[in-house]
């Protein structure tokens, strides 16, 4: 058997194809290990921002109790509101 030019031009566009498709599977796989990465800290970010907004709840309502009305009663309302809606909303709908 000769190896001839069409031999060689044969070879290497099968080698290209195949870096090509070893690379797009290895884009791929890091494109989904990038978003579990990201989904975990946007869960971490979720659950320090319930913790700031419950701190938060807290101050308010001693504020009031101390006679503060006027913005922080307003600013309780708001903050309610925002608890609500984030607590009766779907799971899925709350990770994006």
């Amino acid at each position: 058997m000769y190896i001839t030019a069409d031999t060689i031009i044969k070879m290497a566009s099968l080698l290209t194809a195949i870096t090509a498709l070893v690379g797009a599977i290895f884009f791929c796989h890091k494109q989904i290990m990038l978003n579990k990465q990201q989904v975990e800290i946007n869960k971490r970010q979720n659950e320090e921002l319930t913790v700031i907004c419950y701190g938060l709840k807290g101050a308010l309502e001693g504020l009031i109790e101390h006679g503060c009305d006027g913005p922080c009663k307003d600013a309780l309302d708001k903050l309610n509101r925002h608890l609500n809606i984030g607590a009766h909303m779907p799971d899925n709908i709350k990770g994006m």
